[in-house]
């Protein structure tokens, strides 16, 4: 029996003829509507003519997660009073419940992108309903690029319905061709809002580090929300493991029940936190509950203000979750949680303070994410670039560069972007690329159900209780009791089905595949098949890591492991991974103030299987570097970053010896040459002359003369072939080729920064020119009188450090007229008793200048 009183309660009610006028005139809309309102599960009910007056359709709904894809098919069924898989079904990866009535089926993002590439036309499909696209997943925004595609080139009749929970609704709009924009009322009561930071400064999330006395306060928060609210408490905390660590702060807490929610909970517990409870509850939850699922009795919400997003670290090579702060939207649909049946209250865990400094939206995930599925996806659909996309934010360049590199090793594109028959198998596989392709590659050699075992392990990372050892961890799930295990036993059939069916394609099919194999390192044959037994496993786990990530092949070098893709990696003092010369790394991290990452799931491989599996990566070579201080000429083989083995190499080749040369003058200076009395300053002289006089004098700052090697050391550094050799080239003689000799300038080199200057005694001073803007002349006072103005060089007066008869400096002038008039009489009083056999006259300008004593002067 339908549920009428339930139907018709629904606040989005008001807005269907709108969406109805809306998508009969333009075919497309955006409805904007609150969590809460009914919008994913009336309104597709409304489309499909299973509810009201409207002709029968066939509705397809895409979710972002299958958490919420089961919730919402089943929820729908229960209105119509039915089960689902009758006019309401659902299909996720792994489970399909539909029947041969279904009219709406409910369906993952990922889901829908597959039965895209299949199916360009969605044959027998009227509507498409893409639910929460504000959340700006990848797969949704790809969706919809997609299916506005199909609508302006192959089916004008299809009708497209974006779905949002925010009021940010016009971009969608525009991308849907100027889409009308409907919007429901909801019926949210006043939420009020109190600020709760921690008592103490906490260190700020980093990578999927949280600060275990941020979740202290959360739990505490939660008690003393039970104890100041009446209902249920939601809390919103970024993932599984900050759930578990919370709910076990949080036991034995009377009369109350603590529930968990996410996408690895149970599907009985998943049903039992949709459904009113006998006792007051507690619902720790991720991001799933901010729109995408409704709890009821929830009047209060206990918000952690941290989130979870995807990001890549190209430089490294990794790409994860990250623990993030939550946006200023995210903030508003958990706090609107509290408020959808009865007044109610948010309790945020930050200072008021804070709260306009956090981003205004969450990061679109093509900006962050790793886009290596995306640009398959975009690949098969004909589009290698994204450039022809309707997409909200066009994929960073480098990203996507990075994906088609990616894609081009593992033979899933040609070297025009277009996919290779292996690439659309890939993408019917409903994995990430990379993972395809070890499930494809590794099924001949280890068995179709050890590869799809493993593959199932790293689709969705196991439970940090299983261990960092793949092996260990894919005993752990067969024998598993746990909501993990049972998820893990339905992938694996699942990709059994698909490796049976990838490994028997026959033809040009299989043909690219092998040729992809060894583009990508997996040549064929080079590795033994498993055989049997426990050591199988631990083969097969290797070869299958080693296949999805090449670039993650490491070796053990001085106590951490170097990959293959250059970067460096460590693993835990207890791991059984722990002095094995060879891992594949599955999973690793970055943990704060350390330079290396971690290993939190990996391998044992042997050097076999790195070099098979990492082909791609390996070369020989002749190689010649500065190191150690000196030129450095070896024959080596190398597996990407990974040093194999490496020679002496007796007759380099002289452009490469050159060229390690220069490589140790920029690391170590032109110190590296000889330099003689003179030539120092003969650089400083030129320095001089640049500064003041520019062209034609030359430039020769470090920078310069790198740049003009070829005009001033040759022919010596060609000759040149190793460290003692740069030592035997006369610094100041390679300089002198760089004088302005063509213009005649060069011999006026000692006039107009001379290397000394005669003063006034007729003694010859050395110039100290260290200093380009002011050069310096330290001269005996004495020898200065009966001068009325400062030496000049090039015209700039130099700066005179006037000395006394021990040549201690005794002044410093630049106007040695201002001088003998202000300064001069206070310096004589304080020295010609310290020195009175030495001229102190009381007008030093038109005193005689001398380097003499008064007993030598009177001879």
């Amino acid at each position: 029996m339908i549920r009428q009183d339930a139907l018709e309660s629904l606040p989005v009610r008001e807005a269907l003829p709108g969406l109805a006028g809306a998508l009969d005139a333009h075919g497309t809309s955006v409805l904007v509507a609150p969590p809460g309102t009914g919008k994913t599960t009336l309104v597709p009910l409304v489309l499909a003519g299973l509810w009201g007056a409207g002709p029968a359709r066939r509705v397809l709904v895409a979710e972002p997660r299958r958490i919420a894809a089961r919730a919402a098919a089943r929820r729908m069924a229960w209105l119509l009073g039915e089960r689902a898989g009758g006019s309401v079904g659902f299909t996720v990866r792994g489970e399909r419940v539909v029947g041969p009535d279904t009219r709406v089926e409910v369906v993952t993002t990922g889901v829908l992108l597959q039965r895209l590439q299949r199916d360009q036309e969605l044959a027998g499909v009227d509507v498409v309903m893409l639910d929460e696209c504000h959340e700006r997943h990848l797969d949704a925004d790809t969706a919809a690029a997609f299916l506005w595609d199909v609508r302006e080139t192959l089916r004008p009749g299809l009708r497209l319905v974006a779905a949002s929970a925010t009021t940010d609704a016009q971009g969608w709009a525009r991308l849907l061709g100027d889409a009308p924009v409907v919007e429901a009322r909801g019926t949210a009561h006043p939420v009020d809002v109190v600020w709760a930071p921690p008592p103490r400064a906490v260190r700020p999330p980093h990578g999927m580090r949280v600060d275990p006395a941020l979740l202290t306060h959360v739990a505490a928060v939660v008690r003393r929300a039970l104890a100041e609210r009446d209902g249920d408490v939601l809390v919103f905390l970024p993932g599984v493991g900050e759930i578990a660590r919370v709910a076990g702060l949080l036991g034995g807490l009377p009369g109350v029940d603590v529930l968990q929610v996410h996408g690895r909970a149970p599907a009985a517990v998943q049903d039992a936190v949709l459904s009113p409870g006998e006792r007051r509850r507690v619902v720790l939850a991720t991001s799933v509950a901010e729109s995408s699922l409704t709890v009821p009795g929830v009047r209060v919400v206990v918000d952690s203000g941290l989130a979870r997003e995807p990001r890549v670290d190209h430089a490294r090579g990794l790409s994860a979750l990250a623990t993030v702060r939550a946006s200023r939207a995210a903030g508003r649909q958990r706090a609107g949680r509290a408020g959808r049946e009865a007044p109610g209250a948010v309790y945020r865990c930050w200072a008021e303070a804070e709260d306009g400094r956090l981003p205004s939206f969450p990061s679109p995930e093509i900006k962050v994410a790793d886009l290596t599925a995306f640009a398959l996806q975009a690949a098969c659909w004909g589009d290698p670039d994204a450039s022809g996309l309707a997409l909200l934010d066009a994929p960073p360049g480098g990203a996507m560069a990075a994906a088609r590199d990616v894609l081009a090793a593992i033979g899933a594109v040609r070297p025009d972007g277009r996919p290779t028959e292996r690439g659309t198998r890939l993408t019917r596989l409903g994995l990430h690329p990379r993972l395809g392709r070890a499930l494809m590659d590794a099924a001949p050699r280890v068995g179709p159900g050890l590869a799809a075992e493993v593959v199932a392990l790293l689709s969705e990372e196991p439970p940090r209780d299983y261990g960092d050892d793949l092996t260990a961890a894919l005993r752990a799930a067969r024998r598993g009791g746990d909501g993990y295990a049972a998820r893990w036993r339905t992938e694996v059939r699942r990709l059994r089905r698909a490796a049976s069916e990838a490994g028997g394609t026959p033809g040009d099919a299989a043909e690219d595949g092998r040729e992809a194999s060894a583009s990508a390192g997996g040549g064929s044959g080079a590795v033994p098949a498993a055989g049997a037994g426990a050591g199988a496993e631990e083969r097969a786990a290797g070869v299958v890591v080693a296949l999805a990530f090449p670039e993650r092949v490491a070796r053990e070098e001085g106590g951490s492991y170097l990959m293959t893709g250059g970067t460096r990696a460590e693993v835990g003092t207890a791991s059984a991974l722990r002095g094995t010369e060879w891992i594949a790394v599955a999973v690793a991290d970055r943990p704060v103030g350390r330079g290396h990452a971690r290993v939190l799931l990996g391998a044992a491989v042997d050097e076999d299987v790195a070099r098979w599996a990492a082909g791609a990566l390996a070369e020989r070579r002749e190689e010649v570097r500065w190191a150690d201080g000196d030129v450095v000429a070896r024959r080596v083989e190398r597996l990407g970053a990974v040093e194999l083995t490496a020679r002496p190499l007796t007759d380099p080749d002289p452009s490469l010896v050159r060229a390690a040369l220069l490589d140790g003058l920029r690391r170590e200076g032109f110190g590296l040459l000889r330099w003689p009395a003179g030539a120092d300053v003969l650089r400083q002289r030129l320095a001089f002359l640049r500064a003041r006089r520019g062209a034609p004098w030359p430039d020769v700052s470090d920078e310069a003369l790198h740049a003009r090697v070829d005009e001033w050391l040759e022919p010596e550094l060609s000759r040149a072939r190793r460290r003692a050799d740069l030592a035997r080239i006369d610094a100041g003689q390679a300089l002198g080729r760089l004088l302005p000799w063509a213009s005649g300038d060069a011999a006026r080199l000692d006039e107009l920064a001379p290397e000394r200057i005669t003063v006034p005694s007729g003694s010859a001073i050395r110039i100290d020119w260290s200093d380009p803007e002011r050069p310096v002349l330290a001269v005996k006072l004495q020898e200065m009188f009966g001068s009325q103005e400062s030496p000049t060089v090039a015209g700039v007066p130099l700066l005179v450090h006037l000395l006394s008869p021990a040549g201690r400096p005794a002044a410093v002038t630049a106007d040695l007229a201002s001088f003998w008039r202000e300064g001069y009489q206070q310096v004589r009083a304080e020295l010609r008793g310290r020195y009175p056999r030495h001229p102190w006259p009381e007008d030093p300008t038109s005193a005689p200048p001398t380097r003499h004593t008064n007993t030598r002067l009177r001879r």
